[in-house]
């Protein structure tokens, strides 16, 4: 509030982006997210205070650099006044998120909370398109205006993540320790084959999206299953301890349903291609003898049977289904390659 003030005073306008997309901005509009993917969202992991400032596209070129240089005046001017005040909330930030508590990883607008922001616009409306004839928005430069209009400016977290007390990654995961290191994430190494026990994950689900962003086929709506298991680590593997400046980044990156986790930007695809299979002339026998040997494993396949009539009809799903319960599937599969000790 006080930089919008001096920016005031210099008879400069300053509002939240104007997050509008099928409709006008006078009915109202929702602050935007900035996940970590965005300059302002990456700062913010970091303790760090950050702006985007995006001037109108149809102004002077020339009246946009002065009111980008009058911003950076008014936030350096700020951050002098209030140094010590920033300090001080900086280092509070630093210890907010220990091992143990809960960490949100996606969020919602709350709509319960409105506030009502000076909205300098034109009248919008409708008329025929001279391309298509059918109609389409223009903006009626006759009829400005300035109204209070409702503005979203709060989320609520919609999903959590207990923050492990460290994660291990295996060093063949090189591409993702590159990164790691690039943003001066903390880790120290095996001295020696260890045995740890860690929670694993395994994918459940996920979606991709059909066509690109910034180069990548982001995954989204992304699902993981969870358990307990004694994993054997090499020397030289990687553990990140969360007790450390970087551990909102290592959260937001490391946990695979994180919005702009490593994962939904396809640095782990590797494990979503089944590179091993069975022969059905061959497993149908060894299928039978994993059975008879594991009865509780054949009750459920039975029962899947009884529910699921598809299923049923089906051999092959049958044998697959047998096949993925078995010790012969691939354990590499779907097998999430970071491990988290609680």
């Amino acid at each position: 509030p006080s930089v919008v003030k001096d920016m005031n005073k210099k008879k400069i306008d300053v509002v939240p982006y104007v997050n509008v997309h099928s409709t006008t901005p006078d009915k109202g509009f929702e602050q935007f997210t900035d996940t970590p993917r965005y300059a302002t969202g990456y700062s913010t992991l970091f303790h760090t205070l950050g702006f985007v400032p995006e001037t109108h596209m149809l102004k002077v070129y020339k009246e946009r650099v002065k009111v980008t240089y009058e911003f950076m005046v008014s936030t350096i001017n700020f951050a002098d006044t209030n140094w010590q005040k920033i300090k001080q909330m900086r280092k509070e930030a630093l210890n907010e998120y220990q091992a143990g508590m809960q960490y949100p990883l996606d969020w919602a607008i709350d709509s319960t909370k409105v506030s009502y922001i000076d909205f300098k616009g034109y009248q919008g409306g409708y008329k025929p398109s001279d391309i298509s004839g059918k109609d389409r928005l223009f903006y009626d430069k006759s009829k400005p205006f300035t109204k209070k209009i409702p503005f979203y400016g709060n989320y609520k977290p919609t999903k959590f993540v207990n923050i492990p007390k460290a994660y291990v990654i295996p060093q063949s995961q090189w591409q993702v320790l590159d990164i790691l290191k690039l943003n001066n994430i903390n880790a120290e190494r095996l001295q020696k084959d260890t045995i740890i026990e860690v929670e694993s994950y395994k994918i459940e689900s996920y979606q991709t999206s059909k066509s690109p962003y910034e180069g990548h086929y982001a995954h989204y709506n992304t699902k993981v299953s969870k358990s307990t298991q004694k994993v054997k680590f090499f020397m030289g593997d990687y553990v990140f301890y969360t007790n450390q400046p970087g551990v909102k980044y290592l959260i937001e990156t490391l946990e695979p349903e994180a919005v702009d986790s490593y994962f939904n930007w396809n640095f782990f695809d590797p494990i979503l291609q089944q590179k091993e299979y069975f022969s059905s002339y061959v497993f149908e026998d060894l299928a039978k003898e994993f059975l008879d040997k594991n009865p509780k494993i054949k009750a459920e396949l039975e029962q899947k049977k009884q529910n699921d009539k598809a299923f049923a009809e089906n051999g092959a799903a049958q044998l697959d289904w047998v096949y993925r319960q078995s010790p012969y599937y691939e354990k590499a599969h779907l097998q999430y390659p970071v491990y988290r000790i609680n």
